[in-house]
């Protein structure tokens, strides 16, 4: 049986949901909203692409490497996406990435709740032993967010893959542990509450 199976977690500002062809036609306008695939840290797919996005996500979740969901607003509007991707099965980790919103909801609990949901699933559903978060080494804004969470630098992977402009990429590697988990959600949840 593929771990961990698709699943549908709601929150007060979001909801994960499976992702599929259904989200592609929002997904487009979150994309072009702010150009958002001109960013050269991130991988937000340019809005003609965002359907070969989405069956390149599937397919890593056929092949039972990823987990992706799209981001809802309360009315059901998709404003993004993000995923657990490198499972690890056997040891039961994951990590947390792929991840973009579009402009108008960025900085917003959103954010911070779809990282709740998807910690809180993790660790409270589905046992995992440690859930990692990457992201580019000179990525500073997504860095600090990291570790706002509570995540622990794990250490940097230098070299660690080429950028689509053929630069090599240094990947900085969080984590956070079961055990550092009740800390890290009080902090969500004070966060959460601060934001209301």
């Amino acid at each position: 049986m593929p771990w961990p199976l698709p699943v549908t977690l709601k929150g007060a500002y979001a909801t994960l949901a499976p992702l599929s062809q259904s989200h592609a036609a929002d997904l487009a306008e979150a994309a072009s909203e702010g150009e958002l695939w001109k960013l050269w840290y991130t991988s937000v797919p340019e809005p003609d692409a965002v359907p070969a996005e989405i069956d390149r996500r599937l397919a890593l979740q056929e092949s039972g490497s990823m987990l992706p969901f799209a981001v809802l607003t309360p009315d059901g509007k998709a404003v993004g996406m993000t995923t657990y991707m490198n499972i690890d099965a056997l040891h039961k980790r994951v990590e947390i990435g792929s991840t973009w919103y579009r402009k108008a909801v960025q900085r917003s609990p959103l954010n911070t709740e779809c990282k709740r949901m998807l910690l809180g699933h993790a660790f409270e559903d589905l046992d995992c032993i440690a859930v990692e978060f990457r992201t580019h080494f000179l990525n500073r804004q997504s860095r600090a967010a990291i570790e706002r969470l509570g995540a622990k630098l794990d250490g940097v992977l230098r070299s660690h893959q080429r950028s689509p402009n053929g630069a090599l990429r240094d990947t900085a590697v969080y984590s956070i542990l079961p055990h550092e988990w009740p800390a890290v959600k009080a902090g969500l949840d004070f966060k959460l509450a601060e934001e209301r």
